[in-house]
């Protein structure tokens, strides 16, 4: 019996560490599947809804495929699509969705929304990204690690999150690092550090702060000995330029660059970016942020240290389909057999 049947995945603190790790475990037979092209369709006549009220590029992708992949049908229903909160309420859009499909996954701003559509629908509602969680980057983050040390358990990794925590990624990644035990370094301004209250859920009877878990402004002494520093833009799509030119003279000297990655002592310091990056001036808001804040190298990370890491950066996104493929497949099949 397959215990993940019909759950929701509206963050990682809705699986224990054993059923991550089951989940990661089928993405890796998965991924080795599709390139041995051997894969076999194990959702044909499932039908899955995509909500996308904040566009995307790679969760939409992965999404698409992974249900294409498995013999699924698709509707998307983009911004302004939809007529959830304005003709009709979160909770009846969940009722009759659960009627219609197998499966909701929804990408948006306030995270309450999808809690409402898990607590309103009949199937499983899994968070392609709220304001608050991200954890199918998270998975992805996971399984990437797990490639690059296969001989390593998580307990022995140390992961530097640097710039912009106070974000979806920056609480994923404590949900990470408590149900992984890996060391997480948090190294950003206070005024962008996680709210610690995250915490609490899964520390309720537990008096001391995880010491896995280290907040720290001080970038040479949170990058130090390192096996990965992870980074982000420091502003989400479509936020107000108004709050811009602060936050970027916060984080301007959290960029990681050639000279944090030799802060950290370790010649073989790998680099993570959940993308999109701003490595290069080939965007516009790369070309403006730029042009007004006077970067030559990159935003939040320099165009030399993107590429020296791509490999592992777009390997990481790739991950987004098989991960997201199994999370299908764990969620909607009682038995799975491949």
């Amino acid at each position: 019996m397959n215990h993940l049947y019909q759950r929701h995945f509206l963050r990682l603190f809705d699986f224990n560490a054993l059923e991550l790790k089951s989940i990661i475990k089928l993405a890796q037979k998965l991924k080795k599947n599709k390139q041995n092209n051997t894969e076999i369709q194990l959702l044909q006549k499932k039908n899955i809804v995509l909500i996308f009220e904040k566009e995307s590029t790679r969760t939409r992708c992965a999404f698409e495929l992974a249900a294409f992949d498995q013999g699924a049908h698709v509707t998307y229903l983009g911004p302004g699509s939809t007529h959830i909160g304005q003709k009709e309420s979160i909770s009846d859009t969940a009722k009759i969705l659960g009627r219609l499909y197998d499966g909701i996954q929804y990408r948006g701003h306030d995270h309450k929304k999808i809690e409402i559509l898990a607590d309103n629908s009949n199937v499983p509602v899994w968070n392609g990204l709220t304001k608050k969680f991200h954890p199918t980057q998270l998975l992805a983050d996971l399984l990437t690690i797990q490639e690059i040390y296969p001989n390593k358990k998580f307990h022995e990794i140390t992961c530097a999150y640097v710039g912009d925590a106070s974000n979806n990624i920056g609480n994923s990644l404590l949900e990470a690092a408590l149900l992984f035990n890996f060391t997480l370094r948090i190294i950003a301004p206070k005024k962008y550090w996680p709210e610690k209250k995250i915490l609490k859920l899964h520390q309720e009877n537990q008096k001391n702060y995880p010491s896995n878990i280290i907040y720290t402004e001080n970038i040479q002494k949170g990058v130090k000995n390192v096996d990965f520093i992870y980074t982000d833009v420091w502003m989400s799509m479509g936020e107000s330029q108004d709050n811009w030119e602060k936050r970027i003279q916060l984080l301007r000297p959290y960029q990681v660059n050639t000279s944090m990655l030799d802060m950290t002592n370790n010649p073989d310091i790998k680099v993570l970016h959940c993308l999109p990056a701003l490595h290069d001036q080939h965007t516009e808001i790369g070309r403006n942020l730029s042009k007004k804040y006077g970067f030559d190298n990159g935003i939040e990370i320099t165009h030399d240290v993107f590429q020296k890491n791509e490999d592992i950066i777009f390997q990481q996104a790739e991950n987004r389909l098989h991960t997201i493929k199994a999370i299908l497949i764990s969620s909607l099949l009682q038995k799975i057999s491949l």
